[in-house]
């Protein structure tokens, strides 16, 4: 086989290569609502289940960088005061960056694991171990 018919089968490969490995995780959209002073987040453990993350740690994470205090109602996240969602979802956004995906392959298969004080993110796909940022 020649150069050119090797580029060319390179080509055809690329072009059938399947794009759907990235498009399977669908970063969650916060729904929220305004009710007085506050922001409630209300599908908050849909996004928790999604994440598959404690939604204890996302809520701590959001009232950190939100500097807002908040807490639970049911399967809703309340703030103590008025935010937009787009602020919202750019900082759940981070949160998936930093605690969700895996920084060596990009994928959401990670879980949490806990060593005696310390916790690392494990990625399921490609085996990569980090330790996460404490709150």
């Amino acid at each position: 086989m020649d150069k050119n018919g090797y580029i060319e089968m390179l080509k055809r490969a690329r072009t059938n290569l399947s794009t759907e490995e990235r498009r399977r995780f669908e970063m969650p959209v916060a729904t929220t609502q305004q009710i007085g002073r506050q922001t409630i987040i209300k599908n908050f453990s849909d996004i928790a289940k999604t994440l598959r993350r404690d939604a204890k740690h996302i809520a701590t994470y959001l009232f950190k960088e939100l500097a807002m205090p908040g807490g639970f109602r049911r399967t809703e996240l309340y703030l103590q005061g008025k935010i937009s969602s787009n602020v919202i979802n750019k900082r759940l956004e981070e949160y998936v960056k930093e605690f969700v995906l895996c920084r060596e392959c990009s994928k959401p298969d990670t879980i949490v694991q806990k060593v005696e004080r310390f916790e690392f993110m494990k990625c399921e796909a490609c085996g990569a171990k980090r330790p996460l940022k404490v709150l």
